[in-house]
């Protein structure tokens, strides 16, 4: 009898890799192409991550309409979330003596080091963004 598990949004065979969830189908594919596997793996922990971050900075701020998160792979297992708000939200999601931001980034660590990843959350206002990309353009 097969035991394998199903997952119940898509009704679909899928094996468990880690803590991650892959169709049936492409598991075995994934299984013998580490390379492959390790991007899966990143796309599924930056996804992660980001709905995190996406779900927390908007309970905490006023202005989550003009809040954008940026997320980059700078390299390999290393990802930069680049956070823009609007300048009076940067003192809010900081918090005091910057406690909010390191309880944000301590759990971020937690779910980033599961998968070998190491990530940097920087947390700029609109105007501070602006001046980064001119002088990245100067």
């Amino acid at each position: 009898m097969d035991r394998t598990p199903f997952d119940r949004k898509s009704c679909t065979k899928v094996k468990n890799l880690g803590n991650h969830k892959i169709p049936f189908d492409s598991a075995f594919s994934l299984a013998g192409n580490p390379a492959l596997l390790q991007i899966v793996s990143m796309q599924t922990v930056a996804n992660q991550l980001r709905s995190f971050l996406q779900y927390y900075a908007v309970q905490l701020i006023e202005h989550p309409d003009q809040a954008q998160l940026r997320v980059a792979e700078v390299g390999p297992n290393r990802l930069r979330f680049r956070l823009i708000l609007a300048s009076s939200d940067v003192a809010l999601l900081i918090g005091r003596n910057g406690f909010t931001a390191s309880a944000i980034r301590s759990v971020m660590k937690a779910a980033a080091d599961r998968e070998n990843v190491q990530f940097s959350l920087q947390i700029h206002s609109h105007e501070e963004e602006a001046e980064r990309a001119a002088r990245e353009d100067g």
